[in-house]
């Protein structure tokens, strides 16, 4: 699992314009990156103070180990001065034990206190950025949208050029005059067939007018 520091590095390192260019949604992804700074800047507090805490402790353990060896420092005078060498050798044994452990200490609190440094100050360029993203989320969205439409603009440009309008005009064009040609014919097939009834229609009402005038002819002759 990547530590706090990876995590604010990574952070720190990440260029939010690229970022923002490549999303889909630039206001949902700045706001999702906002939330990512705000989880890391809580999780370095917390974890600068669990390191100075530690840093407490390894400087207590240093003062302890330097207070006993100063203390068996004076005893080992002390028994010099009584003429018990014996005592004196066994008190300066204590004292390199305990200036052993302080080095020891020194050295732990030397580099904890280098990663203290090195946590605070990762901390205070991401609290930055942070601060930097919040005065600016809304040019940097605005600035991504652009960025995203000219972007669409250039493929939709490219992607025309490529087609052949003429080709497509011409095939528009044909396509309309063989609509043309079959509304035209529909129009004189249906003009033919009222002509034809018609004649029809004469013919039988012809038919009925000398049927009535036959008759007419032969009432008045009797």
């Amino acid at each position: 699992m990547p530590s706090v520091f990876d995590r604010i590095s990574n952070i720190i390192r990440a260029n939010l314009n690229d970022m923002l260019d490549g999303a889909e949604d630039p206001e949902k992804m700045l706001n999702q990156i906002l939330r990512d700074m705000s989880d890391a800047l809580r999780q370095a507090d917390s974890d600068i103070a669990d390191q100075i805490a530690q840093q407490k402790m390894l400087e207590g353990d240093l003062e302890g180990a330097q207070k006993n060896a100063a203390a068996w420092q004076s005893k080992a005078e002390l028994a010099v001065s009584k003429d018990r060498d014996d005592l004196a050798r066994e008190a300066l044994v204590r004292v390199n034990d305990y200036n052993e452990q302080a080095a020891i200490y020194t050295k732990q609190l030397d580099a904890q206190k280098a990663a203290v440094a090195e946590l605070k100050s990762k901390r205070d360029l991401l609290k930055t950025k942070y601060d930097s993203a919040q005065r600016n989320k809304e040019m940097l969205v605005a600035r991504a949208r652009a960025a995203q439409a000219k972007s669409d603009l250039t493929k939709a440009t490219s992607q025309a050029g490529n087609v052949d309008y003429a080709s497509e005009l011409e095939r528009m064009e044909r396509k309309i005059r063989q609509q043309e040609a079959r509304a035209d014919a529909n129009a004189e097939m249906a003009e033919n067939k009222t002509s034809v009834e018609d004649e029809f229609a004469q013919l039988g009402s012809d038919h009925q007018v000398e049927d009535q005038l036959a008759a007419l002819k032969a009432k008045m002759a009797k």
